[in-house]
C-alpha cells in the first residue's frame, strides 16, 4: 500500500514510510494499527528490498540523535565487528547500514515531520491525520459529548468518501 492521503483543504499533506522485517512482531502490530485506522502506508521490508541512501537520511532527518536513535547497537553483527558509532564517518555507517539493515531498530514509522522507532500503541497516534483528531476531539463535530471513536471514524470517512466522489466528478 503507498497512497498519499489528503487533509480536509485537499492538499497532500503525507506519505508514511514503514520500515519492516517478517519476523518483527512490532512490525506487525505497527501496520495492522494503520489499517484498522485506515490509513495508508508504503511498507518498505529492509530484508527484500535493499535500503538507499535515500532511505537512511529520510530516517536521519527525522530524528533527534541521528544514527543511535535507529541502530541496534545490541544486535549481533554489531557486536561481532566491535564497532563504535562514534568512530564511524556518516557515509561509512550509511554504506554499512545498507549492507546490514539488521541493525536497524524496527519497525521505524516516518512521515514528512516525525519519526517513530518501535511500536508503541500511544506514540502511534501521532499519525492519525489531523482532521480525524478534531472529530475525535469532537472540535468540530455535532455530536459534542455524545461522540465516540467509531462514530468519529464513520464521520471521518464519509467526509473522506464525499471528496473524493466531488474530484471524480469534477
Amino acid at each position: 500500500i503507498g497512497i498519499y492521503y489528503k487533509n480536509y483543504k485537499e492538499e497532500v499533506i503525507q506519505m508514511i514510510h514503514i520500515y519492516t522485517t517478517p519476523s518483527c512482531s512490532s512490525c506487525r502490530k505497527a501496520k495492522r494499527w494503520f489499517e484498522d485506522h485506515r490509513i495508508e502506508y508504503r511498507e518498505k521490508n529492509i530484508f527484500n528490498i535493499k535500503l538507499t541512501k535515500d532511505d537512511i537520511f529520510l530516517m536521519l532527518k527525522n530524528t533527534e540523535s541521528g544514527f543511535d536513535d535507529i541502530i541496534s547497537t545490541r544486535s549481533k553483527i554489531f557486536q561481532e565487528q566491535n564497532l563504535d558509532i562514534e568512530d564511524m564517518s556518516m557515509t561509512g555507517l550509511t554504506n554499512f547500514i545498507i549492507a546490514n539493515p539488521s541493525v536497524l531498530r524496527r519497525p521505524i514509522i516516518i512521515d514528512d515531520k516525525k519519526m517513530q522507532v518501535g511500536y508503541n500503541e500511544d506514540e502511534i497516534r501521532t499519525f492519525i491525520p489531523k482532521r480525524l483528531r478534531e472529530i475525535i476531539m469532537c472540535t468540530t463535530c455535532d455530536k459534542g459529548k455524545d461522540c465516540d471513536y467509531q462514530n468519529a471514524l464513520n464521520i471521518y470517512f464519509k467526509e473522506l468518501h464525499d471528496k473524493t466522489s466531488s474530484f471524480a466528478r469534477n
